[in-house]
């Protein structure tokens, strides 16, 4: 599968220059702009960056035909003036609108982190972008190997990408929406707690901007089992170094998701998006009991991901480093192992959820996990639901096809059972 691509063009001031012709990418992704960029400048030489998407022919987020705003060069656009076609939109501004989705704002990002790394002692070679979405924008930043001489920064970016040996890799930039704005936080505090299991942050600032430094491996994506029991390992110690410190990490600034609070949540998403869903009723109005249950079995909160699946994990020949903490809150512990074992099958699944029942039977004496994770299933779905219309709730309208399926899935997935 692959995204058929339109780029409307503006420049720094956000006047509009006109829209490329519709090309082919490879990656389906809507968030995933590496090849758009790439695509621009292969097909027309010119170096754009991605602010937002506009429009998009179906309810997915990957694949179809997708039209995105991006900022380009003025300089650069009257040379392939001839490519260009007459578009009409609205570039009004939105209350709910991503920081880093205006023109002019992308550069100042970037400009902000070549700053921190050239404090560092690197030279930035290269801004590459890699995503951009509701959710975040990311870069990745390249210095020149020893034996190379490159040309700096032309301006406050450069999005050439280096060739294969020509460059290495020292720095991410992300940028995250205010709903995420606690990532920073937990990063400085995994740093001093648990060293090494996380990216390292070498600054954060205004805008919801980190600068993460370079992990080197691989994305696990294609975890097996044994490496899935890597991963929960991994996240439990974690999870017990965080026992003694959750009210501190709620001060920090981490969502407090504990299960009294997503009762609330997952009733009130409930009451707004699923009076159509068969048996969400009867799931609701048993919550309190549910959560009561969940409570006795002893079970103590902790610090929670809240989105551990194996491609938020990158293997370092034999360490692992989990990324992507912006959905981490204080919580069920629960909640992440169910996340990890979401969609494997049963006979996959079984063990990895017997060896964290073990794990919390040894660090919590006198608990219950196995009828904890059993009782929790269909409250992790609700939770799931609540986030994602959390998520739809903060974004402009453009950007809610990203994720306006996620809502109804999870809430006929809770009334499933989870």
């Amino acid at each position: 599968m692959s995204r058929t691509v339109t780029l409307v063009l503006v420049d720094a001031a956000g006047v509009a220059l006109g829209a490329l012709p519709p090309y082919e990418v490879p990656m389906p992704w809507w968030q995933e702009v590496g090849d758009v960029v790439a695509g621009a400048r292969d097909r027309y030489g010119l170096d754009v960056t991605v602010l937002r998407l506009l429009t998009t022919d179906r309810a997915v987020p990957h694949g179809g035909a997708v039209t995105y705003l991006a900022e380009a060069e003025p300089g650069q656009v009257r040379a392939a003036t001839a490519a260009l076609g007459p578009v009409t939109v609205d570039l009004s501004g939105h209350p709910l609108r991503a920081c880093w989705a205006a023109p002019g704002a992308p550069a100042a990002s970037v400009a902000w982190a070549a700053a921190h790394l050239a404090r560092l002692g690197h030279r930035v070679v290269t801004a590459v972008q890699l995503r951009a979405w509701n959710l975040s924008t990311i870069w990745r930043f390249d210095v020149p190997t020893a034996e190379l001489v490159w040309p700096g920064l032309r301006g406050s970016q450069a999005h050439s990408s280096p060739r294969a040996g020509d460059a290495q890799t020292v720095g991410w930039l992300k940028q995250v929406p205010p709903f995420f704005g606690h990532e920073g936080a937990a990063l400085r505090w995994l740093a001093g707690a648990v060293p090494g299991v996380a990216p390292p942050l070498l600054a954060a600032g205004e805008h919801g901007r980190l600068l993460l430094g370079h992990v080197p491996g691989e994305d696990w994506y294609d975890a097996e089992p044994a490496g899935l029991a890597r991963i929960a390992e991994q996240m439990h110690r974690v999870q017990t170094a965080a026992l003694p410190e959750v009210d501190a990490l709620v001060a920090a600034g981490l969502p407090d998701r504990r299960p009294e609070r997503i009762g609330r949540m997952a009733q009130a998403v409930a009451a707004r998006h699923g009076r159509a869903v068969p048996g969400l009723a009867k799931l609701v109005e048993s919550l309190p009991a549910r959560l009561a249950a969940v409570a006795s079995c002893g079970v103590p909160d902790t610090l929670v991901h809240g989105d551990l699946h194996p491609g938020n994990v990158r293997r370092v020949s034999t360490d692992l480093v989990i990324l992507d903490w912006g959905d981490c809150c204080v919580g069920h512990p629960a909640l992440d192992i169910l996340r990890l074992t979401e969609g494997l099958p049963a006979a996959d699944a079984r063990p990895l959820v017997q060896a964290w029942v073990g794990r919390w039977r040894r660090d919590a004496p006198g608990s219950d996990p196995e009828r904890a994770v059993g009782l929790l299933r269909p409250v992790a779905a609700l939770r799931n639901a609540a986030v994602y219309a959390d998520f739809l709730a903060n974004i402009e309208p453009t950007e809610r096809p990203f994720h306006a399926a996620d809502v109804p899935t999870w809430l006929h997935r809770a009334a499933a059972g989870g």
